[in-house]
């Protein structure tokens, strides 16, 4: 495994999952009735601060439906937290709008790159293009230094 797991954070990552998706309005119990299910989620709400009543919870009363998709928002987390640690890591996002990063992902298709690694080869492009410009541009004017 390469991210370590921290027992009680996943508990909180869980509850808070768990309680998005009781707002959302799925049923996150493996009980049909609503009044048994209001319940069973009132024992989940006050359990918010106790990591081992969350996973005992967890263990008695959640959907069949969940425990992989549970898993795999957790899992996910767990990513995204360990790589925030550091600088290199961490994820940073832009707003697009839909025609700029459409066609930012044709090209970066078309390059067979990544979107990060395409922006990075444009910036690089147009840096190398400025660079040589003003190369030119200093060669023009020692030639017309020199021819006058």
């Amino acid at each position: 495994m390469k991210y370590q797991k921290l027992e009680n954070q996943e508990a909180n990552w869980k509850w808070l999952y768990l309680i998005r998706k009781y707002r959302e309005g799925e049923n996150i119990t493996r009980y049909e009735e609503k009044s048994l299910q209001e319940s069973v989620v009132t024992i989940l709400l006050e359990s918010q601060n106790y990591p081992e009543k969350i996973e005992n919870w967890i263990g008695q009363h959640l959907s069949p439906a969940l425990p992989i998709k549970l898993d795999q928002a957790i899992r996910a987390r767990r990513k995204r937290f360990f790589n925030a640690e550091k600088q290199s890591t961490k994820k940073k996002s832009i707003d697009l709008e839909y025609a700029v990063w459409l066609r930012l992902s044709k090209y970066s298709r078309k390059m067979h790159m990544t979107l990060s690694e395409t922006i990075s080869y444009m910036i690089d492009e147009r840096e190398s293009k400025a660079l040589y410009e003003s190369q030119m541009s200093a060669m023009k004017n020692s030639l017309k230094n020199l021819l006058k």
